[in-house]
Order: C-alpha cells, then structure tokens, then sequence
C-alpha cells in the first residue's frame, strides 16, 4: 500500500511538472512532442502562410447613411378667386419655365370690374379738374375784391375732397386689376408639371388644387446620421465643402453633390441630426421620393497604412498581427485599427515594410517557424528528389 501510494505521488508530481512546462513552453510542446513520436530530435515543422506587404495610400474616412430624394422647392397651385377654367395651356407631366402661362379663368366679371373702375376714376378726374378751374378764377375774383374769402376757402376744400377721392379711386382700380390678374395663373418657378386634376369648364374654388409644379435641378437628398458623427461633420464643413455621393439601389449610379444644411438640434428620441446635400440634376437621374444610399468624406487619412481587416487579430484587449521575420519566424505585433473600409483597414503601429500574415495565422504563435505558400508548392516532393539523385 505504501509503495503504491509513492508511485501515484511520484506520479501526479511528473504530471503537473509537464503540465507546467508546456504552458510555459507553448511553441516547443508540440515539437517536442512530434519528435518522440517519430523518434527523432527535430523541431516543429514550418507553418504555411500567406503573407502581404502593407500598403500606403490616401483613404478617404465615409459615412454612410440611407436617404430620400426632396426637391428643393415644390408648389401646390390653387386659384385666388372662385370662377371656372377657360385654358389649359400645359400637359401633365411637362417641363415649365418661371412666368410660363399654364391656367386661364373665366375673366369676363373681373375685367368689368375693371372697366367700371376706370370709369369711375376718369369721372372723378373731370370733377377735380372742374373743381381747379372754380379755384383759379375765385383767386382772380379775390384779389378785384369781387368775391369774399370764405368763398375761396369754400372751393379750396371742394379740391382737396376731390383730389382725396381721385387716389381712392387708382386704388380701386388697381385692386380691380389684380382681382382681374387672378385669371391668369402662371408658374411662379421652372419645374415639372405633375397631375393636372381640373379640365375646360370645371368650377373651381380657393380649395381647389390644380397641380403641382416640383423643382428637379438642382435637388436635394434628405438623411440622418447618429449624434456621434456630429463632431466630425461639424468640423469637415466648416473646412470647406464636404462632398457627398449618392446611389440609388436599383440603378447603381452615382451622384456627386455637397453637404447643404446640417440642422441645428439632435433628435432626442432618435439620437440623430439631420442633414441634407444638394446635387445637380440636369440629367433627372434623382426622383423626389426616390430612396438611395449616402455617403459622405469628412476626412482623408493622408499616406495611410492599409492591410487585410481578416490579418488582424483580436484577443481580449490586445488587437495585433503576426509579421514574418528573416529567420523565418513569426513576431505578434500590436495595432491600432483606425478606420476600416471592406475588406482593408488603416492601422497604425507598423513601419510599412512588413510580411504581415493574412492565411494560416490560426496556427501561429509568437516565435512559431512559417514557410510561405509560394515555397511549399514549389519545393520538390521527398520521393522526386530521391528519384532524381538515382539517375
């Protein structure tokens, strides 16, 4: 019993001390380990990898939003008085100028009123003219001494009445003529002419919508982008234009414009700002309402670092990549990833001449032994080299 008990301590005690020293000596355990195997001394084969030299260029820093198209302006037409439609003078759908005539009403009451208005005033215009003759000869009458005074006084404000009832009267005609313009309705900007609801003969009111007319060009592309972008959005537009690029998800192209109105609050409850670009649009390739993807620089990252984002690796706090040395092993060295854009990130914490490993790191560790994968497929099988020597 008691030599039994020996040998299972003596035992447990050879077991923790392997333990320990392969968790000390985690890259020559399993050579050491593939060496008794096969009975022999040698070290752990060479892990195949793949490796690529970072690259140094400029990279734009994006944000990317989804967005809809709005116009910069867009008028809802109704008529200023009640009467019915005399003309159409455009088509649905079609391109207007500013000032262009697109309505006619019926404007025979309007230019009466119009008419009696003049008359009016070319009535009260003989009186005052009666009443200023009356004057001038009561001055002459006054100084032979032929009038009195209070009679001249009399005349003189008879001319004021009338001069007073004269400017009363240009009013009205000239609130008699924009009653009258009211039956003309013309486009008050250039846009596209949408549905055209009313017809030759139809009644229409002050409620009475008769179409619309929508600016396309230039144009605009609504988005949002979270609060934490707000800093760096604020400081690309206060250096300049930040450019902004757009794509509808059926189409594909793009569409360049600039960053036009950033808003001046957070969306609380959303967390998010609002902000729109303006875009050129002679070709009419955005639609209002027309859903696309944005995308926005707010900085270009100078001569950057870039490497394959699958290099890095992540464990716990430490982000690093394995660089494959001369002497034919690997090295774990720390990065910063900075920004990452598809399949590359820009880091920082290499000197650019690195072999960093992108395949076959998985079976690395810090010191492990590699050989690229160019070289394995290269070298020549054991059996062919034995072959070519026995010729």
């Amino acid at each position: 019993m008691k030599k039994t008990s020996l040998g299972i301590i003596v035992g447990a005690a050879v077991c923790i001390a392997a333990g320990a020293w392969y968790f000390t000596h985690p890259a020559e355990a399993p050579a050491l380990a593939r060496g008794k195997g096969n009975g022999k001394a040698g070290g752990q084969a060479p892990v195949v990898v793949n490796v690529v030299t970072p690259k140094r260029q400029d990279v734009p820093v994006l944000l990317k939003a989804n967005g809809s198209v709005t116009p910069v302006s867009s008028v809802d037409l109704h008529p200023q008085t009640t009467s019915t439609i005399a003309t159409v003078h455009i088509r649905e759908g079609q391109f207007v100028k500013a000032g262009e005539l697109m309505f006619s009403l019926d404007a025979r009451a309007a230019g009466a009123a119009v008419d009696k208005a003049r008359a009016q005033l070319m009535r009260d215009q003989a009186a005052l003219a009666d009443l200023e003759r009356q004057q001038r000869r009561a001055v002459e009458l006054l100084s032979k001494n032929f009038i009195a005074q209070g009679a001249l006084d009399t005349l003189s404000s008879q001319v004021e009445s009338a001069r007073a009832l004269l400017s009363a009267d240009q009013a009205a005609l000239r609130s008699a003529q924009v009653d009258a313009s009211y039956a003309t309705i013309r486009a008050p900007m250039a846009g596209r002419v949408g549905a055209i609801a009313v017809y030759p003969g139809s009644l229409v009111q002050l409620a009475t919508s008769l179409a619309t007319i929508t600016q396309l060009d230039p144009i605009n592309v609504a988005f949002t982008l979270p609060e934490a972008n707000l800093a760096a959005l604020l400081a690309a537009h206060n250096a300049g234009a930040v450019p902004v690029k757009v794509a509808s998800s059926e189409a594909g192209a793009q569409a360049e414009g600039k960053l036009s109105f950033i808003d001046n609050t957070v969306d609380p409850s959303a967390g998010t700002i609002r902000l729109k670009a303006q875009f050129s649009n002679r070709d009419k390739q955005l639609w209002p309402g027309q859903y696309v993807s944005a995308s926005l620089t707010v900085q270009t990252l100078k001569d950057a670092l870039v490497i394959p984002q699958n290099a890095i690796i992540s464990s716990g706090a430490a982000t690093f990549v394995y660089t494959m040395e001369a002497d034919q092993t690997v090295k774990a060295r720390n990065v910063v990833r900075l920004y990452a854009f598809g399949a590359q990130a820009v880091v920082s914490g290499l000197n650019g001449d690195e072999k960093v490993v992108v395949e076959g790191k998985q079976n690395l560790r810090a010191g492990s032994r590699v050989k690229l994968a160019e070289s394995a497929t290269t070298s020549p099988a054991p059996g062919q080299t034995k072959k070519a020597k026995a010729q």
